[in-house]
């Protein structure tokens, strides 16, 4: 499978926060690894996009949008490091 980097989620991601979440630092659940949302490998052949550790190819973020809404799932992060 090919991948793109994390900058790929700048656009969905701003629709929903009012900053820039690819520049906040993020934290793998599964390999402790602490790194720049833009530096997660995104990949946009699923239902959706899913962005995985460089480290470890753990899923760390979902994001899939419909109609109506969108869906973020961040089980794969410990915490997210946004910078105001």
């Amino acid at each position: 499978m090919t991948y793109v980097d994390g900058n790929a989620l700048a656009g969905p991601l701003r629709e929903i926060f009012a900053v820039d979440l690819t520049a906040a630092s993020g934290q793998c659940v599964a390999c402790g690894q602490t790194g720049p949302v833009a530096a997660l490998r995104v990949y946009t052949s699923a239902p959706g996009l899913v962005a995985r550790c460089p480290g470890c190819d753990e899923v760390v973020l979902r994001l899939v949008r419909g109609p109506s809404g969108a869906w973020l799932d961040l089980r794969g992060c410990v915490s997210l490091q946004i910078p105001l």
